[in-house]
C-alpha cells in the first residue's frame, strides 16, 4: 500500500514539475500553454513514451473539477441580463453555427459508412467549440473585457445549451430507447437550465449572500463546494455539468463575484492544467495516423467555418474587423465535449471503433490550432490591412 501511495505521489509530482516547465517554456515563446500541456499527456500516456499507471482515479476527477472552475469563473465575468441579451442576440448566430460545424463531421462519417447513428455523433463532435480551451485561451490573452468577448460567450452558452439537448437525444438513440423516452430525457433538460436561468435572473442576490463570507477559508468552501454541487446534480438531470457552473458563476453578481474569481483564480488554473494533460493521457498516439487524413480535412474546413461563424456574429454586433477576426479564431478549438460524445458512443457499441481514433486526431490537431489561432488572428489581420492596396483601415477596429 505504502508503494503504491510512494508511486503516485512520484508520478503526480512528476506531472506537476513538467507543467511547470511547459508553462515556462509556453511564456518564452509568447505561446498558450494549453498545446503543450495535450503533448506533454501524449508523452506520459497510453502508447507515449511513458506510461503512468498510477493516476487514473485521481486524473479523472481532477480534469472534471479543471472544467467546473474554468465555466464557473467565465461565468462570474458576466450577469443573467448580459447573458439573456447575449442569448437574444445571438440565436440567428447559433443556428448559423450549428448547420456549418456540424455538417462536415455528418458528412464525413457517411462517406466512411458509419450511417445514421455515426453522422448524428460526429456531427456533435464537429459542431461544439471547447468551453475550457476557449475559457483559458482569452483568460491568457487578457480579451474578456474585449467588444467581442459577449459575442463569443453568447455562442459558446448556445452551444452549451444546444449539448443540454442533443446529448439526451444520442444517449437515447445510442441505447436503442422509444422515441417517447427520448422526448422525456430532453424535456427534464430543458426543464432544469430553465429553472436555474430563472434563479439566476430573480434570486442572484440570493444565491451571492448564501456563498459570501469575510472568512476566506469558508468562502472558498462554500463556492467550490457550491460549483461541485451544482454541476454534479446538473450532470445527474442530464444536464451538462459545464453549463450548471456557468450557470451559477452567473446567477453569483457584485463584490461576490469579483472576490470568488480572485479566490478560485489559482485552483482553476492548476486544475484546467490536469484537464488538458489528461486529455492527452487517455489517447494513445498509434491510433491517431490511420484517420489523420480525414482529421486533417475536417479541421480545415471546420476552423473556416467557426471563423465564418463568429465573424457573422460580430460584425451583427457592430464589432470591427479586428474583433471579428478574434471572435472566429477564439472558437476553432474542440475539446471537452467532442471527447465524450464520442466516448458515449464507443462505450455503447452501436458504431465503429475507428470513431473514437478519428474524433481524438480530430480535438488534438484542433486543440492545438485553435489557440494558436486565437493569438495570430489580430497581428494577422493587422497585416493584412496595411498591406500596399488593401483597404483603409478605419478607426474603430474592435
Amino acid at each position: 500500500m505504502e508503494n503504491s501511495s510512494a508511486l503516485v505521489l512520484i508520478e503526480l509530482g512528476a506531472v506537476f514539475f513538467a507543467l511547470g516547465i511547459l508553462g515556462r517554456l509556453a511564456g518564452r515563446i509568447g505561446l498558450s500553454p494549453i498545446p503543450l500541456y495535450l503533448l506533454g499527456g501524449l508523452f506520459f500516456g497510453h502508447g507515449g513514451f511513458i506510461e503512468l499507471d498510477g493516476l487514473e482515479d485521481f486524473s479523472e476527477i481532477a480534469s472534471e473539477i479543471g472544467v467546473i472552475l474554468l465555466l464557473l469563473l467565465l461565468g462570474l465575468e458576466y450577469t443573467a441580463g448580459e447573458l439573456v441579451t447575449g442569448l437574444k442576440q445571438s440565436w440567428i448566430a447559433g443556428v448559423l453555427d450549428i448547420v456549418l460545424n456540424f455538417t462536415p463531421g455528418a458528412l464525413v462519417a457517411l462517406m466512411l459508412g458509419w450511417g445514421p447513428v455515426g453522422a448524428l455523433v460526429m456531427g456533435g463532435v464537429t459542431y461544439i467549440s471547447s468551453s475550457g480551451i476557449i475559457a483559458k485561451v482569452l483568460t491568457d490573452l487578457g480579451r474578456l473585457g474585449n467588444r467581442e468577448t459577449p459575442v463569443i460567450l453568447s455562442l459558446l452558452v448556445f452551444e452549451d445549451l444546444a449539448m443540454a439537448v442533443y446529448l439526451p437525444i444520442v444517449t437515447t438513440v445510442l441505447a436503442g430507447v422509444s422515441f417517447a423516452g427520448g422526448l422525456q430525457a430532453v424535456g427534464i433538460a430543458l426543464v432544469v437550465v430553465t429553472i436555474v436561468l430563472v434563479i439566476a435572473l430573480r434570486f442572484g442576490n440570493a444565491v451571492s449572500a448564501v456563498v459570501d463570507s469575510k472568512d476566506r477559508e469558508v468562502f472558498l468552501l462554500t463556492v467550490l463546494g457550491a460549483a461541485l454541487l451544482v454541476a454534479g446534480v446538473a450532470a445527474a438531470m442530464q444536464v451538462s455539468a459545464a453549463v450548471g457552473a456557468f450557470l451559477l458563476g452567473i446567477a453569483i453578481s457584485g463584490a461576490t463575484a469579483t472576490n470568488a474569481s480572485r479566490l478560485l483564480e489559482p485552483l482553476r488554473d492548476l486544475f484546467a492544467a490536469i484537464f488538458f494533460v489528461v486529455f492527452g493521457l487517455n489517447t494513445d498516439p498509434s491510433t491517431i495516423p490511420p484517420v489523420l487524413g480525414y482529421a486533417l480535412l475536417l479541421a480545415v474546413i471546420t476552423s473556416v467555418t467557426k471563423v465564418a461563424t463568429g465573424w457573422w456574429a460580430a460584425r451583427r454586433q457592430g464589432v470591427g474587423k479586428l474583433g471579428r477576426a478574434r471572435a472566429g479564431a477564439a472558437l476553432i478549438a474542440r475539446g471537452e465535449f467532442s471527447i465524450v460524445i464520442a466516448g458515449l458512443a464507443v462505450a455503447s457499441g452501436a458504431v465503429e471503433g475507428e470513431l473514437a481514433a478519428l474524433a481524438t486526431a480530430y480535438v488534438l490537431i484542433m486543440a492545438i490550432i485553435g489557440p494558436v489561432a486565437a493569438r495570430v488572428a489580430e497581428p494577422v489581420m493587422r497585416y493584412l490591412q496595411r498591406k500596399p492596396g488593401s483597404p483603409t483601415v478605419v478607426a474603430h477596429t474592435g
